[in-house]
């Protein structure tokens, strides 16, 4: 690496070849303002690259193109060769095998240098979880991919959805509707308020996070008439967190009156029961300027909070301000862990004093 202090290595993934991912990523790393920030290591192909430039009107980067992430330069964004020559014809908007073959090659040689230590934190750009499926790759979506990849032994993640106005933490992601009931249990909203109230200190910097937690039925259950799960599970694991951990966690909350009165604005973080109970809102307040995080687990990774845009593929009219935020995000969490892991290395013993009911130092050398 070039550089006496090296700068942070953030790998990027193109996702799905045949959406606006490679856009995004080309319009996101053109601002010089990104090197001065990190090193960009972008896995990908120039073939690939070349063919996604001819679409946009505006200057792209011109990149250190590498077969190894080995071999970067700290001073200008590089490309890891990773599909060997056999790129996939792009075909703007269509869900093809060929598109989720070269998205998985990309994420798997990301995820790879990542637990190398080769790269410091990933970004991913979005898939298609239809065409990734293989058998490498049997999972809903990055965050359950992650898991499995990355994570350690009993980690588990948690999707954060978040910009500058709310953070919105997933219960459960990428699972059917019908399914939802099932994962709201006891342990599951204690486990997920724990990693938010974590998450929310360590990867965010809040000394005493307050969280917001949704109900799962209409109007909180109406007392039991539209369900119990907020009296038999939520409402008491709300309780006892806040008792017996000394979490600040609140509700729960109907999710209808909590975003349309703007009540998130006085929480540092928000625990949704399912996916679109937390991303239908959070994407209609933040579309552009929205960050996917995933939680719990020892490496950094984040991505847009947007799909492959197969609607507008190749027509120059993706925005990249996501991506280029989901850049941002990844380096202040990177430093941000830094800095709380540092601060609680080696916290001091606590010493305690004897004292009388005057809170005055009693020598106990005396009879």
């Amino acid at each position: 690496m070039e550089g006496e202090k090296r700068k942070i290595r953030v790998g990027i993934t193109h996702g799905d070849t045949n959406g606006i991912g490679p856009e995004v990523v080309l319009k996101a790393l053109s601002n010089p303002m990104i090197l001065e920030l990190c090193t960009p290591v972008v896995y990908s192909s120039s073939k690939l690259l070349n063919y996604h430039r001819k679409s946009i009107d505006s200057p792209t980067p011109q990149f250190n193109v590498v077969k190894s992430a080995d071999n970067l330069k700290a001073n200008q964004p590089n490309l890891v060769e990773v599909l060997g020559g056999d790129e996939p014809n792009v075909e703007y908007g269509v869900a093809s095998k060929h598109a989720g073959e070269a998205a998985f090659k990309s994420l798997e040689a990301a995820v790879s240098d990542l637990k190398r230590g080769v790269i410091d934190v990933l970004v991913t750009a979005p898939i298609n979880k239809d065409n990734i499926q293989s058998a490498a790759f049997n999972f809903p979506g990055h965050t359950e991919y992650l898991e499995a990849s990355i994570g350690n032994e009993g980690d588990k993640a948690m999707m954060i959805l978040f910009n500058e106005q709310m953070r919105i933490a997933l219960l459960s992601t990428h699972l059917p509707i019908s399914k939802v009931s099932e994962s709201v249990t006891r342990e599951n909203v204690k486990e997920k308020i724990m990693l938010l109230n974590e998450s929310l200190k360590r990867d965010f910097g809040i000394v005493r996070p307050r969280i917001a937690v949704l109900a799962l039925n209409p109007h909180a259950g109406e007392n039991g008439l539209l369900g119990k799960e907020e009296q038999e599970v939520i409402s008491p694991v709300i309780e006892e967190t806040y008792e017996q951990e000394k979490v600040l966690c609140f509700g729960p909350y109907a999710a209808d009156g909590f975003f349309g009165n703007e009540q998130y604005r006085h929480f540092d973080g928000v625990l949704a029961m399912y996916h679109d109970q937390g991303l239908a809102p959070f994407k209609t307040l933040a579309m552009d300027d929205g960050v996917n995080f995933t939680a719990g687990l020892p490496y950094v990774r984040t991505s847009p909070d947007h799909g492959t845009g197969y609607d507008i593929a190749g027509k120059d009219m993706a925005s990249e301000d996501s991506m280029r935020h989901a850049i941002y995000a990844a380096i202040d969490i990177y430093r941000n862990r830094e800095r709380y892991d540092e601060m609680t290395a080696n916290p001091l013993e606590k010493h305690y004093h004897p004292k009388g009911k005057d809170n005055v130092v009693l020598d106990l050398t005396k009879e």
